[in-house]
């Protein structure tokens, strides 16, 4: 990481929520398939359908991206950040605004890399079938199966905390106070997500909380390098 420009990373993170809001809401046919897919990991005394608001969300199969947050590095006179997100209930949008505004990126730095935290085991291979599933082709730029191992352009902060160490995990906030990083969780967490969207209906609210995480990865980034961290006032969101 150390060598990686803090110019070259495109910082990334998603929000998801289930496909619907309720396992009543389903068919019968996707009913029995969540049942299925479940049946192991279900705790005892809750039924797959109480299981359903709690897992859902995280299962690319039966669930949809609602905001991808991107941000990257620029230097004025001192070090800011961007930040832009795709967010709403049209999945299909978010994706397509999402490879344009990359392919946009790819044109002027070739040398960019994703980074965030915990993208290599969930965010990316999450957009990568969401992808499919919306009859997107995957773009070179994420088609990490095909790719030799030097040639992955990833930077994740929790692969990196871990240290060769398969047994860890760190949650982003967890990782953030350990390294004094400010964590600005103010409002809600990813256990909300589902009920803002649902019940609320505040997609805007769920952007905010993703950009939130953003910053904060993009911190810890320049606390592994050693760098000075950003300020609140050192980041600009582009609508």
């Amino acid at each position: 990481m150390i060598h990686v420009r803090t110019e070259d990373i495109i910082i990334i993170d998603i929000e998801t929520v289930s496909c619907f809001p309720s396992f009543g809401n389903m068919d019968e046919t996707w009913q029995e398939l969540w049942e299925e897919k479940v049946q192991r990991v279900v705790p005892e005394g809750v039924s797959s359908a109480e299981f359903y608001p709690m897992r859902a969300g995280v299962m690319a199969e039966f669930s949809k991206i609602v905001c991808i947050s991107i941000g990257y590095f620029n230097r004025d006179q001192q070090l800011r950040m961007r930040i832009k997100s795709f967010y709403g209930d049209d999945e299909r949008k978010i994706l397509w605004d999402f490879l344009e505004t990359m392919r946009k990126i790819e044109s002027i730095n070739n040398k960019w890399c994703f980074a965030g935290h915990n993208i290599k085991e969930f965010d990316i291979p999450f957009i990568c079938r969401r992808l499919i599933i919306n009859h997107f082709p995957i773009p070179a730029f994420l088609d990490f199966q095909n790719m030799k191992p030097w040639e992955t352009n990833i930077v994740d902060t929790f692969q990196y905390w871990r240290f060769g160490d398969y047994k860890q995990f760190t949650s982003l906030k967890l990782l953030a106070a350990a390294l004094g990083v400010p964590s600005p969780k103010d409002d809600i967490d990813g256990s909300m997500v589902g009920d803002v969207y649902w019940k609320d209906h505040d997609v805007k609210r769920i952007a905010t909380y993703c950009q939130k995480d953003v910053i904060t990865t993009g911190n810890i980034f320049l606390r592994f390098k050693n760098l000075p961290l950003l300020n609140p006032e050192d980041v600009d969101i582009v609508e």
